[in-house]
């Protein structure tokens, strides 16, 4: 199987999430699903629906262990947890899209990469010289100039891949192999849901904004791809 050098996780994490993998469906496909349902009442009933569903999919081990076969996958980062961060960047990208957003846009890409990286994003923010405080916000995001851009995505996929081995003991106790399975599944949805929520807050318009992004296309659910 080909492998992806770690300098190139962060690409490799947004191109899969974006586009879909193996039985995934794209994150643009996946938003309109929601997007098409009428009994939601806005994008913010959505975006929790999809959250809900989403983190599902990351407790489920066997899923994710699935998804894993269809990876090309970086050094050092074993198939399921490499799953988790591609299902991860898909619902962040696919929460930019109900809310309006064009993930063809490079500060929208980063700010994906922001949300599924959590703490080890600021930690690549601070390597760069970017003052952040003790939370992301879309105001601090937007004064990033756009020449960093790039650069931070690179730190951010460095700085995950250096984690690989910590979230690896965290996921999979040796041990107890049954356990190690619930406990990594549960290590999963927990992150999921901070994923989704970071994902929220760096993407939902400010009341009485308009996004100025490309406008979503809303279409009627798709049945020939797992959401």
């Amino acid at each position: 199987m080909n492998q992806i050098p770690t300098n190139q996780l962060a690409g490799y994490l947004l191109e899969q999430g974006i586009h879909g993998l193996g039985p995934l469906a794209s994150a643009d496909a996946l938003a309109q699903q929601y997007l098409g349902d009428a009994k939601y009442r806005d994008d913010d009933a959505r975006v929790a629906a999809l959250i809900k569903w989403e983190t599902g999919k990351n407790f489920t081990t066997g899923f994710l262990t699935g998804l894993g076969g269809f990876l090309t996958l970086p050094v050092a980062v074993p198939a399921a947890l490499a799953a988790s961060w591609v299902v991860q960047a898909r619902m962040a990208a696919a929460i930019a899209r109900i809310y309006g957003h064009a993930l063809e846009d490079e500060r929208v890409r980063t700010k994906i990469l922001l949300a599924l990286a959590g703490d080890v994003a600021r930690d690549a923010m601070k390597d760069l010289g970017i003052k952040v405080g003790d939370k992301l916000t879309q105001r601090a995001v937007e004064q990033i100039p756009g020449r960093l851009l790039v650069e931070l995505n690179k730190r951010i996929g460095a700085k995950l891949a250096a984690q690989v081995g910590q979230r690896v003991l965290l996921k999979f106790p040796r041990a107890v192999p049954v356990v190690g399975g619930v406990v990594g599944g549960a290590l999963d949805a927990v992150v999921c849901r901070k994923v989704g929520a970071a994902a929220r807050t760096l993407f939902r318009p400010p009341a009485g904004a308009v996004v100025t992004g490309e406008v979503v296309r809303r279409a009627e659910r798709s049945d020939t791809a797992i959401g």
